[in-house]
């Protein structure tokens, strides 16, 4: 019979064909016997029939009732295939079989699991996953294995490497180096430089020696993105799959120069970097995205040995995932102690490959969470059966989620009861039988690791030596004390020159030596020129007794001129006549009330007003709309004699004790 747990494979019906043909042969063996007997036989095997289907379709249905939990997960694709497959998708606090999400899992979240369930993360996959602990693991096993470990670029973790990177760009001032966060992705806060002074100690960043020669197509820069699955840990199983990205740039590629440094779309090939350019294109053939499969023809087309590539590429992820490997292992056996049915974790990988000039593949980064974001034709074909074959090989159908539950409940009982706890665990059946079902089901996937050739080459590498990655030594301790010292001194250098562009606010001179309870005396200077640098207006400066009267002085002249001109008085009769002047002006500049009646008193007397005049011309052109106010502010000017009026203006600076300087 064809084990129907497995959605993923096509239904075969020539099962079903050959059960049904062999009942209807069966059938007429009862030829002597009469016909209501027959028929009540066959009545009751019918039935009993029925009853053996119902049943044993009910255990189909309950062995097929396979839950996901998706509520971490923004990526409608995986919901597809989880429909595809007849997985139910439930909430966080519900048996799930499968806990797939695109964030980092804590420790908390895989205690809590149960036997049955998966989870899509490691714990401690970020040992690779971020780009400083990539740098530090891949540095450390570059110190162990030299020869081994020489394929990716010079790497230093700032600001613990600061001192380092320094030194070494000092000795090669031709090199170009790419800075990039610790944790950042989708090309966010990428910089290319050739100049590391401009760093500062307390900057976070990744700096790398920047790859000046890669190799091109059609004079284009591009980088491979390989989708890696890690089945177990313990034992590790390391699967490739067979298609993937080739992700280009969209601008044509030239050596960083000071001109094109900062061309994001000619020195990046992330995807969220360049489908923001004019230039992106979507073609499967001579697009900005395209197949694995593609550039193998390519390469083929070529003449270069595409097998040997890949072979390189294996290799290059592997020992990648080696030098984790010690804490993965470590941090799986503390946190899954007896999960013993099927593999408590999967992890789906995006390693990020470039190829230098020869054809090398440089390792850039390991993505823990890779996009499955179907924009294009291409990105849907590519992941939907990425995911399809993952969820083949995962063979979530063949774990009796009750029968577990009512072990574990059993287990709880007789420990209450009886203080036992035996634990029969059946690991290496189980977990042969899953990687049985693994390569059997495996799709477009191909096991890298363990080799099939039975080749022990890496085993050493599974010896790292543990002083390594637990403890200190002692020359780690000085190089962490050198490092500090030397932050110490860069920032305290940033503070000095910082202290330098501020000037002094001091005028020149050297003033004379005073104790902290006299004042200093500064002699009458001039008004300076406004200084060079700007001042803060927005903090107190210091006030300079020169500046300070030479302010009084002009405030003294303006306010003389502003009396002496009348302008007050004009702006206090416009403003009463339009009602606009407050109660207490009215009382402090009455004067002006008093002036303006004494000069009509005494222009009375010498002959007409202006005004009257005006009125005159007004009732005889109909101009009646004019405005009052402009007559009344007209009315104070009159023709009196000069040298009086004047006299007259005098008396009120007097009256009003105007000061003037």
């Amino acid at each position: 019979m064809v084990n129907h747990s497995h959605t993923s494979l096509p239904v075969v019906h020539s099962d079903s064909s050959e059960w049904s043909s062999g009942e209807e042969e069966s059938a007429p063996i009862s030829k002597n016997v009469p016909a209501k007997i027959e028929t009540k036989k066959k009545g009751k095997n019918l039935t009993k029939a029925t009853e053996t289907e119902s049943a044993s379709q009910q255990k189909k249905k309950f062995k097929k009732n396979v839950t996901v939990c998706l509520t971490n997960c923004r990526y409608d694709v995986v919901r597809r295939i989880a429909s595809k497959f007849g997985y139910k998708e439930v909430g966080e606090q519900d048996n799930w079989n499968l806990y797939w999400t695109d964030l980092s899992i804590s420790i908390e979240r895989c205690k809590e699991m149960k036997r049955f369930q998966k989870i899509n993360h490691f714990p401690g996959m970020l040992e690779i996953c971020r780009k400083d602990l990539l740098a530090r693991n891949l540095n450390r096993m570059k110190r162990l294995f030299p020869k081994d470990y020489n394929f990716f670029p010079k790497t230093w973790s700032l600001p613990a490497d600061l001192g380092d990177a320094l030194t070494y760009s000092r000795l090669r001032k031709n090199k170009t180096y790419i800075l990039k966060p610790d944790a950042g992705s989708q090309g966010r806060g990428i910089v290319i430089t050739k100049n590391l002074k401009d760093i500062k100690p307390s900057d976070r960043v990744i700096c790398q020696v920047y790859i000046t020669r890669p190799y091109l197509i059609d004079g284009f820069k591009f980088d491979l993105r390989v989708y890696t699955l890690i089945t177990s840990c313990d034992p590790l199983r390391i699967y490739i799959y067979r298609e993937g990205l080739v992700r280009f740039a969209t601008s044509r590629y030239k050596e960083p120069t000071g001109v094109n440094i900062t061309n994001v779309f000619m020195h990046l090939t992330n995807y969220a970097v360049n489908k923001h350019s004019r230039t992106y294109t979507v073609d499967n053939e001579a697009g900005s995205k395209r197949k694995l499969t593609w550039l193998n023809c390519y390469l083929r087309s070529l003449g270069h040995d595409v097998e040997k590539l890949w072979r390189n590429i294996d290799d290059v992820i592997i020992k990648t995932i080696l030098s984790a490997w010690p804490v993965l292992k470590h941090s799986y056996m503390a946190c899954f102690p007896s999960h013993d049915v099927i593999p408590a974790c999967c992890e789906l990988l995006g390693t990020d490959i470039i190829l230098d000039k020869r054809l090398n593949p440089q390792i850039l980064e390991v993505n823990h969470s890779p996009s499955f974001h179907t924009d294009t034709e291409l990105d849907c074909e590519v992941k939907e059966g990425l995911l399809t074959d993952m969820c083949a090989m995962l063979n979530l159908e063949q774990c009796d989620k009750r029968k577990v539950l009512r072990e574990d409940r059993k287990r709880v009982r007789e420990r209450l009861l009886q203080g036992v706890n035996n634990l029969n665990s059946n690991e290496q059946k189980n977990f042969s039988e899953c990687y049985r079902n693994e390569m059997k089901y495996r799709g477009g996937f191909r096991l890298v690791f363990p080799t099939m050739n039975g080749d022990h080459s890496y085993d050493k590498f599974f010896h790292q030596g543990q002083a390594s990655l637990y403890c200190d030594t002692a020359s780690s301790r000085a190089r962490e004390n050198a490092q500090a010292a030397f932050r110490d001194e860069m920032q305290l250098k940033a503070k000095m020159e910082a202290a330098k562009r501020v000037p002094s606010l001091k005028p020149p001179g050297k003033p004379p030596k005073t104790d902290s309870f006299q004042t200093v005396q500064v002699p009458n200077l001039k008004l300076q020129p406004s200084p060079r640098f700007t001042i803060n207006s927005f903090e107190p400066q210091m006030i300079v007794e020169a500046e300070e009267k030479e302010r009084l002085m002009r405030l003294s002249q303006r306010d003389y001129l502003v009396r002496s001109n009348g302008l007050l008085e004009y702006v206090y009769f416009s403003m009463k006549v339009n009602g606009t002047l407050r109660p207490q002006d009215e009382r402090k500049y009455a004067i002006y009330d008093k002036i303006k009646t004494m000069s009509d008193s005494t222009i009375k007397s010498q002959g007409p007003a202006i005004t009257d005049l005006l009125e005159g011309i007004r009732k005889d052109d109909g101009l009646s709309h004019a405005a009052p106010a402009t007559w009344n502010f007209l009315s104070s000017d009159r023709l009196p004699p000069v040298k009086d009026h004047n006299n007259k203006r005098k008396k009120v600076n007097k009256l009003t004790n105007v000061k003037v300087a």
